[in-house]
């Protein structure tokens, strides 16, 4: 049996390794192997040689993150099993593990803050055992998360993130290829969903919805600083694709 861990913070990896080398020492399980990466590139083509990739990864790391390493393998091995370990529970990544998981494997979600008891028991039920394990602080997120896929959909995600970005209702238009109107429709869509209108102000007072909503989004783990900056990177691109300056073409 072979485990790869995938991780790019030399601690983590170090204590995520000590956690895996001593299970031999605490249960009758076959012996297993221990394979150390530091990115998900190098991780995917050693789970590419294997049978049944037993694969540990981080979420976030530079280049390939963990939800791509696992969308990958699974494109190549429905049956691959993998744990999700990582300190963030936001639903923008339990709405996007939902969407790539197959039906033929199991997977685990743990969450870093736990002991080194809790990785092996993780790691023994999903690996061994052929069983989910998600971490318990989870839960209530990933429930929630399978009823906003019906609540907010990816086209009301994608301008929750262009106005996370600073994007006019014109840019946007021009980036999703939507008529102005049609931005706005989703907005207000987005909006009566994330629940910005519920809070009771006066009718002097005003509101600035593109701000209420980001910041409920950010709450609910929606949107994060590191996929907004993966954001801002794939934004620069189209913007210079379009040579767009300033909101408006040059």
């Amino acid at each position: 049996m072979m485990f790869i861990i995938s991780e790019d913070n030399p601690r983590d990896r170090e204590f995520l390794y000590e956690a895996l080398a001593n299970m031999g020492k605490e249960n009758d399980y076959e012996r297993h192997d221990i394979r150390v990466t530091n990115n998900g590139e190098e991780a995917l083509e050693y789970a590419s040689q294997e049978d049944m990739p037993l694969v540990i990864s981080d979420i976030q790391m530079q280049g390939m993150t963990g939800i791509e390493l696992a969308r990958r393998l699974w494109q190549r091995n429905a049956m691959a099993r993998i744990i999700l370990w990582t300190h963030y529970s936001d639903e923008i990544y339990l709405r996007t593990l939902q969407k790539i998981i197959p039906h033929e494997t199991v997977y685990g979600y743990l969450l870093k803050n736990k002991p080194s008891e809790t990785i092996r028991k993780a790691v023994i039920t999903v690996f061994v055992e052929g069983q989910n394990w998600i971490d318990p602080e989870v839960r209530q997120v990933q429930a929630r998360s399978q009823e906003n896929i019906d609540l907010v959909s990816d086209a009301e995600l994608e301008v929750l993130i262009d106005i996370a970005l600073g994007l006019t209702d014109n840019i946007i238009a021009e980036r999703r290829s939507l008529s102005r109107r049609g931005v706005q429709n989703r907005l207000k869509s987005l909006y009566q969903k994330l629940g910005v209108d519920n809070l009771c102000i006066s009718e002097e007072q005003s509101m600035n919805s593109r701000s209420r909503a980001v910041n409920i989004a950010y709450q609910r783990g929606l949107i994060n600083t590191h996929e907004l900056n993966k954001e801002e990177e794939i934004l620069k691109e189209w913007l210079k694709s379009e040579n767009i300056k300033g909101g408006s073409k040059r």
